[in-house]
């Protein structure tokens, strides 16, 4: 969620104790993020850029933070394919929680819009083969002014464990000083640990930092599986340029520190809603994609449309996003509108996007000469390129001086990749009863 920036003077700028003396102090204890989790970025829903903070279920019930909206996420995920495609969290944000805890100092869902209580709720999205996510702040009440984990840390991460809680979105609202901040977040890592359950720890620690001082992204890698660097995602072109900008801008910060079990997270997918052209849903997608970042959709999924569901569950992207070399991609060059974008595969491959920042006039031709990209590495000698978006082609084996000119339509990208190609006989693979060649380069 992300919405304050805390509260409290005279805060101090940096951990209580020196980062090494602290770790020193919590060898054989602090355990952090070392979960095996999040090997691959996490795919789901989460509620907040589309449902917010609706509370009010008298005069919309279909709509408000209640059990039965993720109910009905979790069967829809479950029977429209999203599960197939890998989406398994249904995650629930700020405004589940009840006023007050209650006399044994537990946190506690709202009555009236969860009769249930989380545990249900849980057992119910497991049922389906799904995971829930949950929401908590590190300071004295979340971003909506809900009870808060400051004092409580190891508290409430039994309690989600009890409840089977398997993903924690831990914000970072009203927090007192920096000091804080950054040890709640480092308590809230071995208090779940501790608990023995795997939960993914989703932190928004360094987006808090960012305006007094440079996150540490060694510390922070320690202990969550994946952290917010900016701030919350709108529904709209600007909103989403903006995030893209201001993660290519600290790319040489943030791109070496992410990989398998620990992921920079550019917040979520605002595919199917209101604020996106397809060209600009197709932009998202790809260079979420190339980004390995998180691929949490915050959408309608009772209602959306075809062509975003489609986008959304695109094999051929999804591989990309979860390539086990967990290698994050980058923003590699800039020329007039055009922006081009790499990312390393596992295989040998690669990964480019061609952004055309342009917002107007037609499409426009970027030519790309397969020397080019990567210093020729992507292309030693003959390569099979693949386009993936914005829609499937496969554009043939090219030689290391080969052009391929790609056409893009104004704030829309093409996905395309690039993968060794070798002139050897295939080997047979059989096929329903028949025996066809292996495709080289298949593999996205």
């Amino acid at each position: 969620m992300g919405m304050g920036m805390g509260m409290g003077m005279g805060r101090r700028f940096g951990p209580s104790l020196p980062l090494l003396v602290w770790t020193a102090l919590c060898l054989g204890v602090c355990l952090g993020a070392d979960n095996g989790l999040a090997r691959t970025p996490v795919m789901g829903w989460l509620h907040w850029e589309r449902f917010l903070c609706n509370i009010d279920c008298r005069d919309d019930p279909h709509n408000c933070i209640s059990e039965r909206l993720y109910m009905q996420m979790a069967d829809v995920m479950a029977a429209e394919g999203w599960k197939e495609a890998g989406y398994e969290y249904v995650c629930i944000d700020d405004c589940w929680l009840a006023p007050t805890r209650d006399s044994q100092h537990r946190l506690q869902a709202d009555p009236q819009r969860f009769p249930g209580g989380i545990k249900r709720l849980a057992d119910y999205v497991h049922s389906k083969g799904l995971k829930l996510g949950i929401y908590q702040d590190v300071g004295t009440h979340t971003c909506a002014g809900y009870p808060g984990s400051f004092g409580h840390y190891q508290l409430d991460a039994d309690t989600f464990a009890r409840w089977g809680v398997d993903l924690l979105k831990f914000d970072g609202c009203n927090f007192i000083t920096l000091d804080q901040l950054i040890d709640g977040y480092r308590n809230m890592s071995v208090a779940l640990n501790q608990t023995g359950r795997h939960i993914v720890y989703s932190c928004e620690w360094p987006f808090y930092l960012w305006p007094y001082v440079q996150p540490n992204y060694t510390d922070i890698r320690i202990h969550c599986n994946q952290w917010r660097n900016y701030g919350d995602i709108r529904d709209s072109w600007g909103s989403l340029a903006y995030i893209i900008d201001w993660t290519a801008d600290h790319q040489s910060t943030l791109v070496p520190a992410a990989g398998p079990g620990g992921w920079n997270d550019p917040d979520m997918l605002i595919i199917g809603n209101f604020g996106l052209s397809m060209d600009q849903q197709v932009t998202q997608m790809a260079l979420w994609a190339i980004m390995a970042a998180p691929l949490l959709m915050s959408n309608d999924l009772r209602l959306i449309d075809p062509r975003s569901k489609s986008l959304l569950q695109n094999r051929y992207v999804i591989a990309i996003n979860q390539d086990p070399l967990g290698v994050q991609g980058q923003r590699v060059s800039k020329q007039g509108h055009f922006q081009l974008w790499s990312r390393p595969l596992s295989g040998g491959g690669f990964a480019y996007a061609v952004v055309n920042r342009a917002e107007i006039g037609g499409p426009q031709k970027f030519s790309v000469v397969m020397f080019g990209l990567d210093e020729g590495k992507a292309c030693q000698e003959r390569c099979l390129v693949t386009q993936i978006l914005p829609t499937f082609q496969f554009r043939g084996i090219k030689a290391l001086t080969s052009v391929v000119d790609l056409w893009v339509n104004p704030t829309g990208t093409v996905l395309f990749t690039v993968f060794p190609h070798s002139p050897q006989p295939q080997p047979q693979v059989k096929v329903q009863g028949q025996h066809r060649p292996r495709q080289h380069g298949s593999r996205l």
